[in-house]
């Protein structure tokens, strides 16, 4: 596919941008269905009056007709009882969640509001985790069930010991603070991988710069003002967007560069770790960053001291003519990539590529996903973060994440 390069898009102006266009053609089209109860299509997303979500909604159809399979593959990795369920919608801005085996908890954060939440399994019951989190935004959980997060308004990214202690493992490169870490996960080699864009240098995902960094370059914004920690803060001043591999003795290595990928932002391994997935996506809202061409790009992994190779892209996100925003993304036990994407009604939610690359199915939410995950016990369920919702669907493949 051609790669397509749009500047001024990101996760949430993808939506504001599009919707407006392109949602129009969409509900119209809708509300043109038969009335006919032998003929008319099942309600999804785009039809008028919305779906209705919530534990007081009514019974939905099977199979969901907002899990659609473009390719005849797709259907062998759902359950056909299965419908899209949305668990809760109070957060403002959710992303990062991650399974933790051990507790039987889904881990998400509340990027704008500062705080983390979890899933408890049993109940389904969401309970606040961390009350101040700092503005996280990914986390995942290594190898050992310890936590990692990324935290936007501290620019670091930590590890939660088993003694309940909080360690530092990333701050600084080459003596420069970190942007906003964003988006992590783990090797089994002990490394831990992330990216480091911007989006935690505007007010709304953590602080913006002093006066003439790159996100307040005119210093009109107060960079100080609400911010209680601010003699905290561990950068003030943006640097380039890289993204970095910390090795298990603490070294940190960039393993790509921002001329190389610019606006790094979701990341996984394929099952095999022969591969690392990584989307480049655009300039985040307010600030004068660069732009990234809103794809997925693949590398292949090696244990050499320079581990990337073969740079190439996997796909473009383009769809029905269309530039959709990727955002976070991750591997199920075939090889096949699950991607959160932002876009118009009726064509965001989550897109499904098989491992060559091709588009094989897709779930349609009400709103941009920002990030996705597999959890339960058996690992059968993906997990969807949508602007202040929480979505779930069983599967009937697993989560390549640690188990």
């Amino acid at each position: 596919m051609a790669q397509a390069r749009h500047k001024g898009l990101d996760r949430r102006s993808v939506l504001k941008v599009l919707s407006g266009a392109s949602a129009g053609l969409v509900l119209g089209g809708a509300a043109r269905a038969p009335t006919d109860p032998q003929t008319a299509r099942p309600p999804d997303v785009t039809t008028l009056p919305p779906r209705q979500w919530g534990p007081d909604a009514p019974p939905s159809y099977t199979p969901d007709p907002d899990v659609i399979a473009v390719d005849r593959s797709f259907r062998d990795l759902l359950y056909g009882g299965a419908v899209i369920q949305r668990v809760w919608d109070k957060g403002l801005w959710l992303e990062g969640p991650a399974w933790s085996a051990q507790g039987r908890y889904l881990l998400f954060s509340d990027i704008v509001a500062s705080r983390q939440y979890r899933y408890l399994w049993e109940t389904g019951e969401v309970t606040l985790f961390r009350p101040e989190s700092y503005n996280a935004n990914g986390n995942t959980f290594d190898y050992q069930g310890r936590q990692i997060s990324c935290e936007h308004f501290l620019r670091r990214v930590i590890r939660w010991e088993h003694d309940g202690s909080a360690r530092v493992v990333a701050e600084h490169y080459d003596g420069h603070p970190l942007n906003s870490p964003n988006d992590v996960i783990a090797h089994p080699d002990g490394s831990i991988w992330f990216t480091d864009p911007g989006y935690g240098t505007g007010l709304a995902e953590g602080h913006t710069d002093i006066p003439g960094g790159e996100a307040n370059p005119r210093g009109r914004l107060r960079w100080q003002v609400g911010q209680e920690l601010v003699g905290a803060v561990g950068g003030v001043r943006r640097q380039s967007d890289h993204t970095f591999r910390i090795d298990p003795t603490g070294r940190i290595d960039v393993v790509l560069t921002q001329e190389q990928l610019p606006n790094p932002n979701g990341l996984c391994f394929s099952p095999d770790f022969s591969r690392l997935y990584v989307v480049s996506t655009g300039r985040q809202e307010g600030a004068y960053g660069h732009d990234g061409d809103l794809a997925v790009h693949v590398f292949d992994l090696h244990k050499e001291e320079l581990p990337l190779s073969n740079p190439r892209l996997f796909t473009n996100m383009r769809f029905e003519g269309v530039q959709m925003g990727p955002d976070g993304l991750r591997a199920d036990v075939y090889g096949n990539i699950w991607c959160g994407v932002s876009g118009p009604l009726g064509l965001c939610g989550v897109f499904v590529f098989n491992p060559e690359g091709q588009l094989i199915g897709r779930i349609r939410l009400p709103q941009g996903v920002s990030n996705v995950t597999f959890g339960g016990p058996k690992r059968d369920w993906l997990f969807m973060c949508a602007g202040q919702s929480l979505y779930r669907l069983q599967v009937n493949t697993q989560g390549a994440a640690p188990a």
